[in-house]
């Protein structure tokens, strides 16, 4: 079960309800990953609605593995994501969002 307090949410991937956080190792793979010049440019780009499907799959990856999850990108090209693409990028969202919050905010 996700703490936002520690800014976790769930994703179920194939059936199985995962716990994904961006802890400063994910967020330093995201940003090398997505060749963004920081963050708050990955930031802008949602809230913006400008970000790509390679945005939330990246996004996704990296919370997986700041939740402890050893896989890559590619073990979830035949995955099948309880909600769809808008529920992974919902996900990925919140995700980036909890992220930035304060402790005691979420």
């Amino acid at each position: 079960m996700a703490n936002p307090w520690r800014g976790e949410v769930t994703l179920v991937i194939d059936g199985e309800p995962h716990v994904l956080r961006l802890t400063l190792g994910a967020l330093a793979e995201l940003e090398a990953g997505l060749k963004a010049d920081t963050l708050v440019d990955l930031v802008a780009r949602f809230e913006g609605s400008a970000c790509s499907s390679r945005d939330v799959l990246a996004l996704i990856v990296a919370g997986l593995r700041g939740g402890g999850w050893r896989g890559t990108a590619a073990d979830l090209l035949a995955a099948e994501i309880e909600g769809g693409p808008l529920m992974a990028a919902r996900v990925a969202a919140e995700l980036l969002a909890r992220a930035f919050v304060p402790v005691g905010e979420a």
